[in-house]
């Protein structure tokens, strides 16, 4: 019989929270050798006052060490992005992105929205960083949002309908 008061086993975990419909962003930052990025989908807004964001760094990632003391921006992926999501998952073949430049830090071009941030604190989070940013700068556009469950990529369509449909 198994012991109920075991943690679960990574996979376990991993797969019950596939089931856990998400956003996909790019990171984006700056180093010595110019413009860089990784795919992720532990982003949170954290607060409003200040506005602080949270994402969620694997410790054996490259971008763990510069993401930590480092600007960077969030690129919130639109529907028909998704090669960018691949690519800077470690997809070969891709076409390389066309970056815009920020104040502090380069974006991609034409995410569906981007948030800005200057590094804000680190907290220890087991196998991962969580990195708080303070938003200096954002933006978005209008379109469907690629997402991610099941292990696939997905889409969310943009709703004609104000948060006034909720109430």
């Amino acid at each position: 019989m198994a012991d109920i008061n075991a943690p679960p086993s990574p996979s376990a975990l991993r797969a019950c929270m596939s089931r856990f419909a998400t956003g996909v962003t790019v990171v984006t930052y700056a180093d010595d050798e110019g413009p860089r990025g990784t795919t992720m989908n532990s982003f949170t807004s954290v607060s409003a006052d200040p506005p602080l964001v949270l994402i969620s760094v694997a410790r054996g990632a490259r971008c763990h060490d510069p993401l930590l003391d480092r600007a960077f921006t969030v690129n919130v992926l639109g529907a028909e992005q998704e090669s960018l999501a691949r690519l800077f998952a470690g997809a070969t073949g891709a076409t390389v992105p066309r970056w815009v430049p920020g104040a502090r830090v380069p974006r991609l071009a034409n995410p569906l929205a981007w948030v800005e941030c200057d590094p804000w604190c680190t907290y220890d989070g087991g196998d991962h960083t969580l990195v708080l940013g303070r938003v200096t700068r954002l933006g978005h556009r209008d379109g469907d949002a690629l997402t991610y469950a099941w292990s696939r990529f997905g889409a969310t369509t943009e709703s004609v309908a104000g948060h006034e449909h909720l109430i």
